[in-house]
């Protein structure tokens, strides 16, 4: 029996241009033609007027941390072998914010408030055709 993994995106259609601009190293978001404000998470229509004019644009990458969790149980494989691990929300300074994990820091040098950037990975190291995540890490000392 083959288990689909808990981390392995699907693409489809609409979000495979920010997969892949994710394996290029850039973190996109999606803007309104209609209405001039950006969104993330990719979807067909803009969350704010419903227009169906969207189209990706670049962001900077850069953000601060909105809200985190320190994840010290999940049974579910692979996080299981990363805990513990910090979920969190990131603003982009774009405004959209952002599920994702933080890495490269102690979960205690963490605070809400400092900045981060986007850093991307592949979501598996042994699979040279593996998906990429966009990862946020500090830009700034932690505490």
């Amino acid at each position: 029996m083959i288990v689909a993994r808990a981390d392995i995106p699907i693409i489809d259609s609409a979000s495979a241009p920010y997969w892949d601009a994710a394996r290029q190293g850039r973190l996109l978001i999606a803007e309104c033609g209609a209405c001039g404000r950006v969104h993330h998470y990719p979807r067909p229509f803009c969350p704010h007027c419903w227009s169906d004019a969207v189209r990706p644009v670049q962001a900077s990458g850069a953000g601060t941390l909105y809200t985190y969790s320190t994840v010290y149980a999940n049974d579910l494989a692979p996080f299981r072998d990363r805990l513990p691990y910090v979920a969190a929300i990131v603003e982009l300074a774009e405004g959209p914010r952002v599920m994702t994990t933080i890495e490269g820091a102690q979960p205690d040098g963490l605070r809400v408030g400092m900045a981060v950037t986007a850093s991307f990975r592949p979501v598996d190291a042994d699979d040279p055709d593996s998906s990429y995540l966009t990862v946020f890490t500090p830009s700034e000392e932690p505490a």
